[in-house]
């Protein structure tokens, strides 16, 4: 960290990582293709037309390609002075989803409509976050080894989960913690006051359970999700069932069974389990591959960042990526409770799509350092 410090103020530009852009543009071209095969038969029953969802995705696509180019070529050191200017409209937008511009929908307010438009302040809410949190370490990395110095980041992290849960999204909330845990540890947080932190949050999450009945249900139908197999256990078996439907190789591209208004969100949480029928078992360790592909991309130029700022932003940006990845995968394979999360770049929802291809811009961005 300190050698981080010393060389952060001579560094050049030069050409980045293409092989990460290359990566995540290959697999939010995956993710197009199973959101229209995922939601062709229930959008031409709703709407009349196969195309409506993938072609809203397919705009959310182009966006996210407006951001991403955006991301890489803005420098990245410039939003090292707008650290405090973005945790305040993560909180803005979070908080606005209380207002009459909330929009609920499923029994949940997790969206903002603003001109007609249908925003997720929680997924913008992450990369403000790592924005912030970067900022604030890398102007005095020392911060990290100091109790107090570190309770800003658990405060700001701390305001932004409360706002989540209150929608109520505990995924979200999840993912939100540990992708703060993964910033305090990248910072070099001492092992006394990490294990301060963690114990908390791990008393918390059986708390959030037992607060809200409809976890415990999700909860109970992971159990036995044959106990409940039309209620609490339906979504969980409809996915093991596309899972076990697909075998080694797949039953063909376009070919599910389940999209068939068998699998609820089957082009959004649950894309994963139409992609593993389609394509089989093979198919989907290409897949994971490929996101264990980018995360690796994101580590090295981590490692290889030659400022404290890129190296927090590059750290915070790989982690949420792959910690919102293994929820995802071990939620549709049974592995954890059931819960509401994309998966990146690959399911369905526009702000989820767009935030992630723009943080994958500066994380090129920053791997254009090179040593003057």
């Amino acid at each position: 960290m300190k050698r981080l410090i010393e060389r952060g103020a001579k560094t050049k530009r030069g050409r980045g990582d293409i092989l990460l852009l290359l990566s995540v543009i290959a697999l939010s071209l995956v993710g197009l293709i199973f959101v229209y095969s995922a939601s062709s038969y229930s959008s031409l029953s709703t709407y009349g037309n196969k195309y409506y969802v993938a072609g809203k995705h397919l705009v959310g696509l182009l966006l996210g390609y407006a951001g991403l180019i955006t991301g890489c070529v803005v420098d990245y050191g410039k939003y090292k002075k707008f650290g405090l200017v973005f945790l305040i409209v993560a909180i803005v937008l979070l908080l606005l989803v209380f207002t009459p511009l909330g929009v609920e929908n499923y029994g949940a307010k997790r969206w903002i409509n603003l001109a007609a438009i249908t925003v997720q302040p929680s997924e913008i809410a992450k990369i403000c976050y790592i924005v912030f949190v970067a900022n604030y370490f890398s102007s005095d990395m020392s911060r990290a080894k100091s109790f107090w110095g570190i309770i800003p980041v658990i405060v700001a992290g701390g305001g932004i989960c409360l706002c989540i849960i209150l929608e109520p999204n505990m995924s979200i909330t999840m993912c939100f913690g540990m992708l703060m845990l993964s910033l305090l540890f990248a910072a070099g947080v001492k092992i006394k006051h990490f294990a301060i932190i963690l114990f908390p949050i791990l008393l918390c999450v059986p708390l959030l359970i037992i607060a809200e009945p409809y976890r415990l249900n999700r909860l109970s139908a992971f159990l036995n999700p044959w106990a409940s197999p039309k209620g609490e256990g339906y979504q969980l078996l409809q996915s093991l069932y596309a899972l076990g439907s697909g075998g080694w190789f797949g039953v063909g591209l376009f070919n599910s069974r389940q999209k068939f208004k068998f699998l609820p969100f089957s082009e959004s949480d649950f894309i994963l389990a139409v992609i593993g029928e389609e394509v089989g078992f093979m198919g989907l360790l290409l897949l994971f591959a490929l996101i264990f592909f980018i995360f690796y991309r994101g580590i090295r130029i981590a490692v290889s960042s030659k400022t404290p700022f890129g190296y927090m932003l590059a750290v915070g940006i790989s982690s949420v990526f792959i910690i919102q990845s293994l929820i995802n995968i071990l939620v549709v394979t049974g592995s954890i409770p059931p819960t509401g999360l994309p998966l990146p770049l690959v399911s369905a929802g526009n702000t989820s799509l767009a935030v992630f291809s723009f943080s994958f811009g500066v994380l090129y961005n920053i791997s254009k350092d090179k040593n003057q």
